[in-house]
């Protein structure tokens, strides 16, 4: 069995200065644990200059294309960690699958605008990555054995001198603007309520887009964002227009260890308070909220049938719920679903048979999916759908990309949003859809002098 070669390198518990170095570079993509601020997340993640890329044909079916990867996969060969030493990532895909990449699993309606002309997905192949351990404080380049040894060196030589990288400027050129007045917000949660009443589903996500124009570095953005809302899975992705994928994620999606899978849906969410006992009668709120706690069960169980699909049967359990997770800016209510992959099964089946997340569409799903697009005006595009890495062994980790923006075409794009249910009150749900990405915009308008 083939080992991954390693590298050892100074340890940086921020990435920031590692990835200046390859930033420019093509297919440049960080997953980033948010040190030192975020505690939760154990590895960062970083590469450039995939062997290569991947993006679906128009019409191509999930299936189909998960098949890509997989030969992909197969082609690169396994890799395994070095002995005594534990690696996430031993050469593999790194990138994004858009939650419009549902479409390609589910029979949908096409109502909403696509104006964002994001393609639904987009995975680098890479022989190479930058790995930081936070718990052992490592940083080390670990290269796939199939890399060339001329390639190594330069990847040495190239990370061996730290020189300070000059920032670029980044700007938003007007303030942030949603496309939703509080009226037009207040019609599609009485629709969706409407619905439920008809029992045509139980609960809707529902959110709006907020933009605004701008220009220079997105990279300089995604610092400013860092710094202002460490979260566990966050992660920056370069695209080939100059634009980029911006994640200030707190939600795992899905992660397969070993054939063990894992997710964290969050349902639930409360304001941080200005004083330490307002903090505290906040967080006691959400906790002792029915309407958060039956919002949280139905996605747990969701997920578990979700799960179910690609998991050997009776693996399947909820180790945790409704627990208390406290970020910068809010409170979140956190649940786990874990379970075993069955026999004949790999990360992609998982995917295939449980995206986009359950915790970001509602429940009954395609019903819910379905709401979505006839009530939101413009597709989703990245928001709600996940950053992940796969790697030649079958290791998975994946958020779900909330707390997310798009920089592309000169705009950068930004979403908000909430479960809604039967007694979800519009002015509350309106004001929850801007308070989780306040300090987002906020910090983007601050940058800009707005």
């Amino acid at each position: 069995m083939h080992s991954c070669l390693v590298h050892a390198l100074p340890y940086l518990a921020d990435p920031a200065d590692y990835f200046a170095l390859v930033r420019q570079a093509p297919g440049a993509v960080l997953l980033d644990a948010g040190r030192p601020q975020a505690e939760r997340g154990r590895f960062d993640l970083l590469s450039a200059w995939p062997l290569q890329t991947f993006v679906p044909n128009p019409n191509e079916p999930a299936a189909a294309f998960f098949q890509h990867l997989r030969k992909s996969l197969d082609q690169l060969g396994r890799a395994e960690a070095p002995a005594n030493i534990e690696l996430p990532f031993t050469g593999g895909l790194i990138g994004y699958l858009a939650y419009d990449f549902g479409r390609r699993i589910e029979q949908l309606p096409e109502q909403a605008r696509d104006d964002l002309l994001l393609p639904d997905a987009r995975f680098g192949l890479y022989g190479w990555a930058l790995i930081s351990d936070h718990q052992k404080r490592t940083s080390q380049l670990v290269f796939h054995p199939q890399l060339e040894a001329a390639e190594r060196t330069r990847l040495i030589a190239l990370f061996s001198q730290l020189a300070p990288v000059a920032a670029a400027s980044f700007k938003l050129l007007e303030a942030f603007r949603g496309d939703l007045d509080a009226e037009q917000y207040r019609q599609a949660i009485e629709r969706i309520q409407a619905y439920i009443q008809a029992g045509d589903c139980y609960q809707v996500n529902f959110a709006q887009r907020f933009q605004a124009p701008c220009a220079g570095d997105p990279w300089t953005a995604y610092q400013a964002l860092r710094t202002a809302c460490p979260t566990p899975f966050a992660g920056f992705q370069s695209l080939p227009d100059g634009g980029a994928i911006l994640s200030l994620s707190p939600e795992r999606y899905l992660q397969v260890s070993q054939g063990r899978v894992e997710t964290r849906p969050i349902k639930g969410t409360r304001p941080r308070g200005a004083t330490p006992a307002a903090d505290a009668a906040e967080a006691q709120l959400l906790l002792d909220s029915l309407k958060d706690r039956a919002e949280n069960l139905m996605i747990v169980d969701l997920l578990r049938n979700d799960l179910g699909r690609s998991c050997r049967i009776g693996s399947v359990r909820v180790p945790e719920l409704f627990a208390l997770e406290s970020y910068p800016n809010v409170h979140h209510l956190v649940s786990a679903v874990t379970g075993e992959l069955a026999a004949g099964k790999d990360a992609l089946d998982l995917i295939a048979g449980s995206f986009p997340g359950g915790s970001i569409t509602g429940a009954p799903k395609i019903r819910a999916m379905q709401i979505i697009d006839e009530l939101e005006p413009t597709r989703r595009t990245l928001y709600c759908g996940s950053l992940l890495y796969l790697d030649v062994r079958g290791e998975l980790d994946s958020s779900i990309a909330i707390r997310s923006l798009l920089v592309k075409d000169g705009q950068i794009s930004c979403w908000g949003g909430g479960g809604i249910v039967a007694d979800s009150q519009w002015q509350a749900e309106y004001q929850e859809s801007i308070t989780k990405v306040k300090v987002l915009l906020q910090t983007l308008e601050q940058l800009s002098g707005l």
